[in-house]
């Protein structure tokens, strides 16, 4: 086997760890990432899981870092391009909210930060830290827009673009549970009329 294939190939297998890991926590929580679980999950020893990862925090940290390039590749960067405001401002809550509703895949028990943020929230260290990053740095793609929507006169001048990204933050959080807890389908609806509500109506296109 030549080094190149050898590093491509674990290069994969590492990807398919956290790939899995994704998933088993969406479900059950980070907690429930077990060296063990994933094994038997995909067919390795366990030691081939910890010599991609080490430890349980590792791992952890590895199935956060995942998700992120997820939500980025699935959410943000089919909208980055868009003319930054509020046209950008509404396809992201848009992909957003298509995120919760239908990405079963990778997530099939729902956004891996909303069930993360609840099983870590009131512990310390690098598995909270990394949460709360992840969370902020979400709301921070909504100031932005907000700010630059206010600035141009898409919204009101005395629209306070960190209060509305603190209340579209939590429409999203409340679509997960939603949609999670009490299967509701109506859930998407009744967030986009709360949307229109914060953001004005959604100008047709033409």
């Amino acid at each position: 086997m030549s080094p190149r294939k050898s590093v491509a190939e674990a290069r994969r297998t590492r990807e398919r760890i956290i790939e899995r890991s994704v998933a088993i926590g969406s479900v059950e929580g980070l907690d429930g990432l077990t060296i063990g679980r994933l094994a038997t999950d995909l067919g390795m020893s366990k030691a081939g899981v910890l010599g991609h990862f080490g430890s349980k925090q590792a791992l952890q940290l590895a199935a956060l870092h995942g998700a992120s390039e997820l939500f980025t590749r699935l959410v943000w960067a089919p909208v980055a391009a868009l003319r930054p405001g509020l046209v950008r401002l509404r396809a992201f809550s848009e992909e957003w909210i298509r995120y919760l509703e239908s990405e079963r895949t990778a997530f099939p028990g729902g956004c891996l930060f909303a069930v993360a943020s609840v099983e870590f929230d009131t512990r310390g260290g690098p598995v909270h830290d990394t949460v709360a990053r992840f969370m902020l740095r979400g709301r921070r793609l909504l100031v932005n827009d907000l700010r630059i929507a206010v600035e141009t006169g898409e919204l009101p001048g005395d629209v306070d673009p960190e209060q509305f990204a603190f209340e579209m933050h939590g429409l999203y959080m409340a679509l997960n549970q939603e949609l999670q807890l009490f299967a509701d389908a109506t859930a998407p609806v009744r967030t986009r009329r709360a949307l229109d509500r914060l953001l004005g109506p959604a100008q047709p296109r033409g």
